[in-house]
């Protein structure tokens, strides 16, 4: 029997684990299809070309089994890979909530920490997973995908769903060369996450700078530990079972991270493209209000950079 395994949301993450999924199991042997949802120019240059990843010493090119942005064309999904941008939840998986089961697992890769709970609001009937990934890959044009550095870790887990379906997935991506782990503990996993990329990206977008302009200025280091200190206050205060040394740990990660890289949020808002400020800013400035931690330097970053998108 078939496993048909789609992913929506074919930028950087979507597009680099989508491509090694694509890779590993269109024409083979294996009864697992895999199915690119996308649209417009995205659709037409994998359909063309297929998919290409570059990385920093190689690139291959993948064919789906299927693209399509057509609910009727696309079909039934057993697993779906959400990987869109945080503020096309809704508005992505209700365009192809025809192709959702009652028994489709569906596993959110986004930036942010509420995706699950908004996505079980949507489909309160399936097994909704938490997940994660490390990755610094962008899309250098439609249907090309460009992976940064050597790091890259997909965390997924749930403290609900089957241990079937969720050793079943494990299975699928170990023997696509996905460096996935399946979490005991996936709620810190992906807070640890959220550590790192809420006040990197509100950091880089608020400065104007990269990795490097953030960890080799003192002014501009200070400025990024104070909203670690602030983000990991929430999260202690939440009781989150976070690491003792999660500071230390984070800073060490962006040290290990390409220099010249920055976030996707500070990508966005230079190109002039909606941005995640809602799910990486504002969130943690809310989740403080709620356990009553003032968040100062977050609240800071969301002022400017929200009058400067509204303006």
């Amino acid at each position: 029997m078939q496993t048909r395994i789609g992913i929506l949301g074919l930028g950087g993450v979507g597009g680099y684990f989508g491509g090694l999924l694509a890779k590993a199991y269109t024409e083979s042997e294996e009864s697992i299809e895999i199915v690119f949802i996308a649209r417009g120019e995205t659709q037409k240059a994998i359909i063309e070309n297929g998919l290409k990843v570059i990385s920093d010493e190689s690139e291959f090119v993948a064919f789906p089994d299927l693209v399509s942005n057509d609910p009727k064309v696309i079909g039934k999904l057993d697993y779906l890979i959400c990987a869109t941008k945080t503020y096309d939840i809704e508005e992505s998986l209700l365009s192809i909530e025809k192709c959702i089961k009652k028994r489709t697992v569906i596993l959110p890769l986004y930036n942010g920490v509420d995706a699950p709970e908004r996505i079980q609001t949507l489909f309160p009937d399936n097994e909704v997973l938490q997940g994660c990934a490390y990755i610094v890959s962008y899309i250098k044009f439609p249907g090309v995908i460009r992976k940064l550095g050597h790091f890259e870790k997909l965390f997924f887990g749930s403290i609900n769903a089957s241990l079937s379906k969720l050793n079943a997935l494990q299975s699928i991506f170990k023997n696509a060369g996905i460096q996935s782990h399946l979490s005991d503990t996936i709620e810190e996993t992906v807070w640890e996450k959220f550590i790192f990329i809420s006040p990197l990206a509100s950091a880089t977008s608020y400065l104007n700078q990269n990795i490097g302009e953030i960890i080799n200025s003192e002014s501009n280091r200070k400025f990024y530990v104070a909203l670690l200190n602030e983000i990991t206050l929430v999260a202690a205060v939440k009781g989150l079972a976070i690491p003792n040394d999660i500071i230390l740990q984070t800073i060490q990660k962006l040290q290990k991270s390409p220099q010249d890289a920055t976030s996707s949020m500070h990508r966005d808002i230079l190109a002039g493209h909606k941005s995640e400020l809602v799910s990486l800013t504002e969130f943690v400035i809310k989740e403080g209000a709620k356990y009553e931690v003032e968040t100062p330097t977050y609240q800071l970053v969301f002022d400017k950079l929200s009058s400067e998108l509204d303006s």
